[in-house]
């Protein structure tokens, strides 16, 4: 039986990969170790729940920070990815269960737990069901609103790339307060980082979210450090901004295993208050770029910027 804990069971596609030199981290983004009361009663909730985060799935490095707040980022549809991008430290797959239709309940039960304002809900892919988890999404931002309807939700997506076009006004009709989908990396290095997805269908899946309610915030990312061009960082600003895209964040690409695509380089703290800089300059509502960003990282507080200023604009 597959264990997706043993690196080579939980990226097969990846067991044969010579290994990439890991780096070490320069000191401006190594973090404390995950602990705390606050930890603790997070990931007693989530277990509680029989709930995935990525935080614990991708690794992300502010996992203890966050937790100790009680802010989690929940991952719906399993623990299993069909995707195989090389920067992800998410399992991937083919997902040995279908959708949990009693997942949306559960999840609606620890935001009310937890007492969250804000929530972010991501998923993985799931391109073995027919529309990518739409439903799914929608299903459980109506069971936070029944349960916490004063609380904000943004959702991170999948692309929804294999799906008919309509799937996603399902969860556009949900209304979230924030769309997120990740671009993750420029177009140019889309074949070796995200080889599944495809850069211009990504781009127009945030401007049709607009176009179907420009009331909804809509929310894209990038890594930096996997061999980009600072130029290039430039463009995918510009594609986001005539998507209509909302808020940027821009964050340092952290190598999970020797196996996963290598570091290309560290990207000064300098150079990502140049790249802030820049992309408030080309119209974003809130950008958020440091080291450490990542896409749910103080999501709550930058929601609050963020409708501060839309607010702003629109009276201005």
């Amino acid at each position: 039986m597959r264990d997706i804990k043993i690196p080579q069971q939980r990226h097969p596609e990846k067991a044969h990969r010579p290994d990439n030199a890991q780096p070490k981290k320069p000191h401006w983004i190594r973090v404390k170790a995950p602990d705390g009361d606050g930890y603790r009663e997070t990931k007693r909730i989530m277990r509680e729940h029989k709930l995935v985060t990525v935080c614990e799935e991708a690794g992300c490095p502010n996992a203890g920070e966050c937790w100790n707040q009680g802010h989690a980022t929940m991952m719906i549809m399993g623990d299993t990815c069909t995707r195989a991008c090389s920067f992800c430290n998410i399992a991937t797959g083919k997902p040995p269960e279908a959708l949990d239709p009693f997942e949306p309940g559960r999840v609606a039960d620890a935001v009310q737990k937890l007492g969250l304002n804000h929530v972010v809900i991501t998923s993985v892919d799931r391109d073995d069901v027919d529309d990518g988890g739409a439903a799914h999404f929608a299903q459980t931002i109506r069971a936070i609103r029944h349960r916490s309807p004063g609380t904000t939700i943004e959702i991170l997506t999948p692309d929804f790339l294999h799906c008919d076009p309509a799937v996603l006004k399902v969860v556009v009709d949900a209304r979230p307060d924030v769309f997120n989908h990740n671009l993750e990396t420029v177009p140019g290095l889309y074949p070796a980082v995200r080889p599944g997805a495809r850069y211009f269908h990504s781009l127009r899946l945030l401007q049709r979210v607009k176009e179907m309610d420009p009331t909804i915030f809509t929310k894209s990312g990038i890594m930096v450090g996997l061999g980009e061009t600072r130029e290039q960082v430039r463009q995918v600003m510009d594609d986001m901004r005539a998507a209509d895209v909302d808020f940027l964040t821009i964050g340092q690409y952290l190598q999970p295993t020797p196996k996963h695509h290598a570091v290309d380089r560290f990207v000064t703290p300098d150079e990502f208050a140049a790249y802030e800089k820049a992309a408030f300059g080309k119209g974003f509502l809130m950008v958020s770029a440091t080291p450490l960003t990542r896409s749910s990282y103080h999501a709550g507080d930058d929601f609050a910027r963020l409708s501060a200023a839309r607010q702003e604009r629109l009276g201005a």
